[in-house]
């Protein structure tokens, strides 16, 4: 059962800090977890406890990211706890992260663009093109959702070979747009701009709706992908927006590309997070070493 402390955290996880229904349900079993496992519960516990119950949730079997967000959760409950005068010290303070490996990205295979492309193309009216120009502009730019769904209509009003993006730390890069991207953002474009009501503002965003922010969200923009990979016949846990920007990482490196410029079009601050994506290249490099090394041998 959950405390009223744990529940005033939830509200303010709910209402400031704008948290999913998935995260506060992920956070309320996690507290819930803690509540019952630390002698003394949340607001009696010590550091001792708290760090017997923490080291308890490897023995348990729980996986590091389990771990990992379980520890999230307290922490964050605890520097809330103390901001609020329930506790004057913070026990969490020396939970060590665990140790996680580094997850491979999910990325889909240039066929499975191709066919996401199609079906979305299929549907009809405006919704279709907006789809097809969401995936196109995903999957030529490797945008990042938010930059994507935050796009200004003006800046492609003029057809740019390349977007002018803000990312992460405020800091600015340059995106690609191919010849197939620019034509369906064309496209849209025109469909847009007609169903606009006469007389009405124009909205400032490239993909306008009635949500709070004035532009589609990640959310409905994850459901439509979803519907696409079902009529497409691909698993629907394969495909996100993000996974659309692994996907562009993924195929340049595959083709060749210079890991350093994928890091660059990635808005990637250190490389050694675009190095995640050569896994996907092991096939091509092996053949690079097996046909251009002076020593090769043939089997």
């Amino acid at each position: 059962m959950s405390t009223p402390q744990v529940e005033a955290f939830l509200e303010m996880m709910a209402v400031e800090r704008d948290a999913s229904p998935h995260t506060l349900s992920a956070y309320g079993r996690d507290l819930a977890d803690a509540e019952a496992g630390i002698d003394g519960g949340l607001m009696g516990g010590d550091e001792a406890g708290i760090e017997a119950w923490y080291a308890d949730l490897g023995r348990r079997g729980l996986s590091p990211a389990t771990q990992a967000r379980r520890r999230s959760a307290v922490r964050q409950f605890y520097r809330f706890a103390l901001g609020e005068g329930w506790r004057a010290d913070d026990p969490s303070r020396r939970l060590d992260a665990p140790k996680q490996g580094r997850s491979l990205p999910r990325t889909l295979s240039g066929d499975e663009v191709e066919r996401l492309l199609a079906t979305a193309a299929t549907h009809d009216g405006a919704a279709g093109l907006r789809l097809v120009a969401l995936v196109e502009l995903a999957y030529a730019s490797g945008l990042r959702v938010s930059e994507l769904l935050g796009l200004r209509v003006e800046a492609v009003r003029r057809d740019p070979a390349f977007l002018i993006v803000r990312g992460k730390g405020g800091k600015e890069r340059l995106a690609p747009l191919n010849a197939s991207a620019r034509e369906a953002v064309k496209v849209w474009l025109i469909a847009r701009d007609a169903a606009r009501p006469e007389k009405t503002p124009d909205s400032p965003w490239l993909f306008p709706s009635a949500s709070a922010k004035g532009h589609l969200t990640p959310r409905r923009f994850a459901q439509l992908l979803d519907q696409a990979a079902l009529d497409a016949g691909i698993d629907p846990a394969r495909v996100s927006p993000h996974v659309l920007r692994h996907a562009f990482a993924t195929h340049l490196l595959e083709g060749g590309a210079d890991l350093r410029v994928v890091q660059t079009l990635l808005g990637h601050a250190d490389i050694s997070t675009t190095q995640i994506y050569t896994h996907v290249a092991t096939d091509r490099l092996a053949r690079v070493v097996r046909d251009k090394h002076p020593l090769a041998r043939e089997e």
